[in-house]
C-alpha cells in the first residue's frame, strides 16, 4: 500500500467535485418526480431507445441443436441418394469435422425418414414430429438461413446466449435488464428455467451460469436460475422461529452495517450485496404466489397439455414462463436439455419433440387470447444444426448427425415479427445457405431492435473498452421479419 497513490487515486479535484455533485443532485430532483418506479428505469436504462415492438421476451434454448432437416428444412429428393458416400464432396466443401466423425473412412448420407407436409396460409414445411407446431405456423417467423462460428457445443452456446465464445461476457438476457430496466420490484427482471427432458438415452449437455450470468455488467443483471424440482429457490422459507418482522429486523441491521463499509469503501459489489437481500426478502412474499398455479383454469391445463400439471416439465415451464411475464419479468429463458443425436436420432428427437411441441403452442396460444403476444417476443431454437451425413452406422431406420455451424432453423414470434412466412433457403444438401444468411450477430441486434434497443448503441465500459452484446463485427437488424 502506497499512501500517496491511494490519496492520487481518492482525492476529488474541484472539477470533479462540482460534476459529479450536479449530477447527483439532479437524480435526487429527478427522483422526486419520477417516483421510485421511474428513477430506477432512468438508472437502469442510460441509452435513448427506438419505439419498441416488444415489452418483454423468452428465449427457448433447446441444448443440444436440433436437426433442421428432420424439422423444418424439407429435402425430399435426399432420399434417393441413400448411403451415398459424400468424403470426397465434403472435401471440396472443406467440411470442419469434429473428433467425433473426423476418424470415419466414409460419410454416407443419411435422408430423413419422417414425413413432412404443407401448412397454413404460408405452406410452411412441417416434419410429422411437430404436429402441434404444425398448427400455428401462421403465427411463426421459420428462419432456415442462420449460421454460426462455433462447432461444439459449449462455444456455441456461450456465443448464442452472450455474442462470444469467450468467458466472463454479459449474456443477453442481462443485456435487456442492463438496457430496460425493471417492471416489478418484487421479482428478478431475468429469470431462467430448466425444463426436464423424458429421454433416457439422449446426450444432455452441461450448462452454466455463464449463458445467464452478468459478466462484466453489474451482478443484479445476472438471471435468477428457479429450479425445476424442489423450491424454486433454496432458503425460500425462513428458519421456524423466525418471523417476517425478525428478517426485516435482520436485513436492515445488515444493509446498515453494509452501508457504512460502503460509505468508507465504495465498492459496488457491496451495493450488489444489499440489492441482493432486499430482492431475496421480496422474493419470500413472491415465489410462492407465483409458483402456486392452483388458481389456472383446466382450459389453460387443456392447452399446454397434460404434461403442464407436472413440476418442472417443458409445458409447466412454459406456462410458468407466461405468469413471470403477467408479473413483469422482463426476460424469461426456458433451457430444455437433450437433443445432441448423435445417434438413435429417429428414436430420441421423437421423444425430445413430443417433450415440447404442445408446450409452445400452448404458450403461444395462451399469449395471444391474453392480448400479450403482440408485445411479447419468443424466440425458438438451438445453437447450431445437424449434418446431413451420418454418424457411425446408417440403417434405414436409424441414424446419427453430427455438429454442423454452417446451416439451422429456428423461429420467431410475436414482438411485432411478422407470422405465416418461411426466411432464407439452403441449398439442396442443407449444408450451405443460398439465401438470406443471419449470423448470431444479426439475431441479437434484431432482438435488441424489437425491444427497443439499438445494438451499436448499448454498450458497457469494462477494461478500457465499450463493451457491446454484438461485438466489434458488422451486425444488422433484419427489418424483413417486422410486419
Amino acid at each position: 500500500m502506497n499512501p500517496l497513490i491511494d490519496h492520487h487515486n481518492t482525492a476529488y479535484s474541484r472539477r470533479q467535485f462540482f460534476r459529479k455533485s450536479g449530477a447527483g443532485l439532479g437524480m435526487a430532483a429527478l427522483g422526486s418526480l419520477l417516483g421510485k418506479t421511474g428513477l430506477a428505469s432512468i438508472a437502469s436504462n442510460p441509452l435513448p431507445q427506438i419505439a419498441p415492438k416488444a415489452k418483454r421476451a423468452i428465449y427457448i434454448s433447446l441444448i443440444g441443436a436440433p436437426s433442421q432437416m428432420d424439422l423444418f428444412d424439407y429435402k425430399p429428393h435426399l432420399s434417393t441418394r441413400f448411403k451415398e458416400d459424400l468424403n470426397g464432396w465434403l472435401k471440396q466443401q472443406g467440411e470442419r469435422l469434429t473428433g467425433m466423425t473426423s476418424g470415419q473412412s466414409a460419410f454416407p448420407l443419411a435422408p430423413s425418414i419422417f414425413k413432412f407436409a404443407q401448412h397454413g396460409q404460408s405452406g410452411a414445411w412441417v416434419s410429422e414430429l411437430l404436429p402441434w407446431h404444425a398448427k400455428m405456423v401462421d403465427d411463426l417467423c421459420i428462419i432456415k438461413s442462420m449460421h454460426t462460428d462455433a462447432i461444439n457445443h459449449e462455444p456455441a452456446n456461450q456465443l448464442i446466449c452472450t455474442g462470444s465464445m469467450q468467458n466472463g461476457k454479459a449474456s443477453l438476457g442481462s443485456w435487456l435488464s442492463y438496457g430496460l430496466g425493471s417492471m416489478n420490484e418484487e421479482l428478478p427482471s431475468f429469470v431462467v428455467l430448466h425444463a426436464t427432458h423424458t429421454s433416457p438415452y439422449s446426450n444432455v449437455q452441461a450448462i452454466s451460469n455463464r449463458l445467464w450470468g452478468s459478466g462484466y455488467l453489474p451482478g443484479k443483471f445476472s438471471g435468477v436460475s428457479l429450479r425445476s424440482l424442489g423450491d424454486p429457490v433454496l432458503f425460500l422459507e425462513d428458519t421456524p422461529g423466525i418471523t417476517r418482522e425478525t428478517r426485516r429486523r435482520m436485513i436492515d441491521g445488515l444493509n446498515s452495517l453494509n452501508q457504512r463499509s460502503f460509505s468508507a469503501i465504495g465498492d459496488p459489489e457491496i451495493e450488489l450485496r444489499m440489492q441482493q437481500y432486499e430482492m431475496a426478502f421480496r422474493m419470500q412474499a413472491s415465489v410462492p404466489e407465483l409458483t402456486d398455479l392452483s388458481g389456472e383454469q383446466e382450459s389453460t391445463y387443456q392447452l399446454y397439455g397434460e404434461d403442464s400439471k407436472k413440476r418442472g416439465t417443458f409445458a409447466n415451464s412454459a406456462m410458468m414462463a407466461r405468469r413471470l411475464l403477467e408479473r413483469g419479468v422482463r426476460f424469461v429463458q426456458i433451457f430444455h436439455r437433450g437433443w445432441d443425436q448423435h445417434g438413435n436420432l429417429p428414436r430420441d428427437l421423437a421423444s425430445q419433440c413430443k417433450d415440447v411441441d404442445q408446450g409452445c403452442f400452448g404458450l403461444i396460444q395462451d399469449l395471444k387470447q391474453r392480448g400479450m403476444l403482440e408485445d411479447t417476443l419468443v424466440i425458438w431454437g438451438g445453437e447450431f444444426g445437424r449434418t446431413v451425413y451420418c454418424q457411425g452406422k446408417l440403417t434405414e431406420t436409424d441414424y446419427g448427425r453430427d455438429h454442423h455451424p454452417r446451416c439451422f432453423t429456428i423461429w420467431m414470434a410475436g414482438g411485432g415479427i411478422q407470422g405465416g412466412r418461411v426466411y432464407g433457403e439452403t441449398d439442396e444438401m442443407s449444408y450451405n445457405i443460398v439465401k438470406d444468411p443471419v449470423h448470431i450477430r444479426d439475431l441479437h441486434a434484431t432482438i435488441l431492435h424489437a425491444l427497443g434497443l439499438e445494438h451499436e448503441r448499448l454498450s458497457y465500459k469494462f477494461q478500457g473498452l465499450d463493451q457491446r452484446l454484438t461485438g466489434v463485427e458488422p451486425a444488422k437488424v433484419i427489418k424483413d421479419w417486422f410486419g
